[in-house]
């Protein structure tokens, strides 16, 4: 029997053979493989665990070897396979003749704790060819999730000593999900409070498209008149559930990170991040030790709001434009590189000025013509020429009370026709949107109009190419008519002008 445990990096991680040799010397266990000061501690936890567990304990010389040896370990994931490993290599039992994967952090009285990174160590079992995996009781849900694994969840060294024994306490993961085209959509509380609120009309229609084609929307409006509210509230529940593929990339994410709650399986529900001002570099694209994963790789498949976003660091903010042009973000750390997936909705919601008051007729501004211009520098051209739906708030506004079922139903006409073809509006590459793009002489004509007068890069004119094929799905159509391209260039304006 071969006993296999994670180590996690990055979003790939790495398996980790662990074997176990006793010789003749005083009884001592001796690690090699580069493990840290955390796992050689793991030797007086250990050997208690398995002597409260009814086991003897070699009284040898134990020596445990932990490869690929260039990778360094960490943390308390290994416990339950070294544990199994040095009970195994009595040989006084038999035990089945298979690779197994062994992850689980170790109590003194041998009961087995949580840990994180199960649903990634599981993908990585899989595409090795380990089809059998000993996992904790609390992460059994998101274990199941795997297809092609069968997976056995412990309370305890001794049901883990058993399942090694005995196939038959392994059970068969889900079955892989086909998904049939149909969109759904959360229901909760949430979509009872938010139903026929009254909020700024422009606001909801900008927020409609956003969500249509995964676009990224940015607000701009004085203190008060509702950004931050319809973002926070209206996002969620227009968003529609993620598909079975979409959610393994999800899941894996939030279980590398440690986000999943004991019990939870697959996360459908699209991700809603929300950092503060002070959120550092490294706390938005990932790293650390392991190079966990940051906001903007959490925010995969969902949402990444940035309230106040004027308020981050410039070099937070600057950052964002590589994952939002091609949908990942490399991270390398301690010589090793690892490239986490990053397809996320980026939501921003700016004030004017720092007082707020800037263009309005009601209140008076405060902030010096310099003071503005430095508060929007952080706010560069490249990054705005990637953000699809602008939407510039006035002091008054026309309101109407939310429609959830009409919203969602336009929405669920451009997820359909998407998914249908593969990809989102807001990712499709470049031949992809020739592919898809079908619109008359008419609508280029407004788009070719727009550009000459505006002066606009080809990064934003592509942007409302893709705005427009949106607003035609929201209709059930394929074909993009002049109407749609000028409902796109009302959502495109450049924000200098208006505010």
């Amino acid at each position: 029997m071969n006993i296999l445990t994670f180590e996690p990096f990055g979003y790939e991680g790495s398996l980790v053979t662990v074997e176990t040799d006793t010789r003749r010397g005083i009884p001592a266990v001796d690690m090699v493989g580069l493990s840290d000061g955390a796992v050689k501690e793991e030797r007086e936890r250990i050997k208690a665990a398995v002597r409260n567990s009814g086991f003897d304990f070699p009284m040898e010389r134990v020596l445990v070897s932990l490869s690929p040896t260039d990778l360094k370990k960490e943390g308390a994931i290994l416990d339950l396979a070294i544990a199994a490993s040095i009970i195994t290599a009595g040989g006084k039992e038999k035990y089945i003749d298979e690779c197994v994967l062994v992850i689980g952090e170790l109590e003194l009285s041998g009961a087995v704790r949580p840990v994180r990174a199960v649903h990634a160590a599981l993908s990585i079992a899989k595409s090795a060819g380990v089809r059998y995996a000993i996992v904790p009781k609390q992460n059994i849900s998101e274990a199941r999730e795997i297809h092609g694994m069968r997976v056995c969840g412990v309370e305890n060294l001794c049901e883990a000593m058993n399942a090694l024994k005995d196939k038959s306490f392994f059970k068969d993961s889900a079955t892989e999900e086909k998904d049939d085209g149909t969109v759904s959509f959360r229901g909760d509380k949430e979509t009872a409070e938010i139903d026929g609120t009254e909020l700024p009309k422009k606001l909801v229609r900008a927020v409609e498209i956003a969500v249509a084609g995964k676009h990224s929307l940015m607000v701009i409006g004085k203190p008060g008149c509702g950004k931050t509210l319809v973002i926070q509230r209206l996002v969620p529940v227009l968003a529609p559930n993620l598909t079975w593929e979409e959610a393994q990339c999800v899941t894996r994410i939030h279980s590398l990170a440690g986000l999943l709650r004991p019990g939870e399986g697959l996360k459908r529900i699209p991700p809603f991040r929300m950092p503060h001002q002070t959120c550092s570099l490294e706390g938005m694209c990932g790293g650390g030790a392991n190079c966990r994963p940051g906001e903007v790789s959490l925010s995969h498949g969902g949402f990444l709001f940035l309230d106040e976003a004027a308020e981050f660091k410039s070099s937070v903010l600057q950052m964002l434009r590589v994952p939002l042009e091609s949908g990942c973000v490399s991270v390398s750390r301690a010589g090793r590189t690892t490239i986490y997936p990053a397809k996320f909705q980026l939501m921003m919601a700016v004030n004017p000025c720092p007082c707020g008051n800037y263009g309005s007729r009601e209140k008076i501004c405060l902030c010096s013509e310099k003071t503005v211009r430095q508060y929007w520098r952080k706010l560069s051209s490249p990054l705005i020429d990637r953000i699809g739906v602008i939407c510039s708030l006035g002091d008054k506004e026309e309101t109407v009370k939310v429609n959830l079922s009409e919203l969602r139903s336009h929405i669920r006409k451009a997820f359909e026709i998407q998914r249908k073809f593969g990809n989102y509006n807001n990712h499709l590459s470049p031949q992809e949107l020739l592919e898809r793009y079908k619109a008359d002489d008419k609508a280029e004509k407004i788009i070719a109009s727009y550009a000459e007068e505006k002066q606009i890069s080809q990064r934003r004119a592509t942007g409302i190419r893709k705005l427009a094929l949106t607003i035609a799905n929201m209709d059930g159509r394929e074909n993009v008519t002049a109407a749609d391209v000028r409902g796109a260039v009302s959502y495109s304006k450049e924000f200098h002008s208006e505010i």
